[in-house]
Formats: structure tokens, C-alpha cells, sequence
């Protein structure tokens, strides 16, 4: 191929798709580069579970959350299903509760400084949920520990 790349003007369309097909031909012969090739195994894909009790208050879509993990939609939900035993935006949301909880309640820390750092976009959603979880309003458990 070298004469070729010298000189460009002796490579014509019909002999550049020829030495092409030759070049796969002779690659092909070599099972480790064939394999190499025509590998068609997703190339990576992290641990769902650890990455997502790493990454679960980052408000961010299902499908970056796939993204991220190295997997189709369908596959993250299909995958997450037989891990969690859970689909991800229930599992989300009562991990996000969890860590609201635990913060005001053990640390301190006053609800609406918290919904945003937990996950939740607005605090009126975070309060409905939260009340929906525990049966109280986060405001309630924070005044239990006053």
C-alpha cells in the first residue's frame, strides 16, 4: 500500500475498493483481529447497583442514567427491575426520601434546604412525597426535634 500513499495518482477508485477488499481479506485470516472487529458486545457497562446507590440525588433522566451506565433505556430498566427488584423512579424516589429523612431528622438539617441536594426539583413536590412516604410533613419531624 505504501507505492500508493506515495504516489495518489496511480490509486483509482477501482483499485482503492480492490487493495480495500484485500486488506479485509488478509485481516480476516488472523482470528484475533477477527474477533477484534466484529465484536459486537457492548463495550462497557458499569455496575448499576453501585453506581446507582453512588448517584441516585442527581436529578437527571432515566435515559442519562442509562447513558451513564452504559445501556439502552430498555436495558437499564430491564437490568434495574432484576437488581432492585423495584422499577427506577420508585427506587429513586424512596432513596431520596430515605436521605431527606435521615437528614433532618438525625442531622439536623432544615427541609427546604435540603429537597434540591436530595434530588427533588421543587420543594412542593418533595413535601407531597415526603408525606406520602411517612405520614408527616418533613416540617413536622424537624419541629419533633427542636
Amino acid at each position: 500500500m505504501l507505492p500508493y500513499f506515495e504516489n495518489q495518482e496511480a490509486l483509482t477508485n477501482n483499485l482503492a475498493t480492490i487493495k480495500t477488499f484485500e486488506i479485509i481479506e488478509l485481516l480476516l485470516r488472523y482470528t484475533r483481529i477477527q474477533n477484534l472487529l466484529f465484536n459486537f458486545e457492548d463495550d462497557f457497562k458499569i455496575e448499576l447497583e453501585v453506581y446507582m446507590n453512588k448517584n441516585y440525588m442527581h436529578n437527571i433522566p432515566l435515559a442519562q442514567f442509562a447513558k451513564l451506565t452504559g445501556r439502552s433505556i430498555s436495558t437499564f430498566k430491564r437490568d434495574f427491575q432484576e437488581i432492585f427488584n423495584q422499577t427506577p423512579n420508585k427506587w429513586l424516589i424512596k432513596k431520596r426520601l430515605d436521605l431527606a429523612h435521615f437528614l433532618i431528622s438525625k442531622q439536623g438539617k432544615k427541609p427546604n434546604e435540603i429537597y434540591d441536594d436530595v434530588g427533588f426539583v421543587n420543594f412542593s413536590h418533595f413535601s407531597r412525597s415526603f408525606k406520602a412516604e411517612f405520614g408527616i410533613n418533613p416540617s413536622e419531624i424537624e419541629k419533633d426535634n427542636s
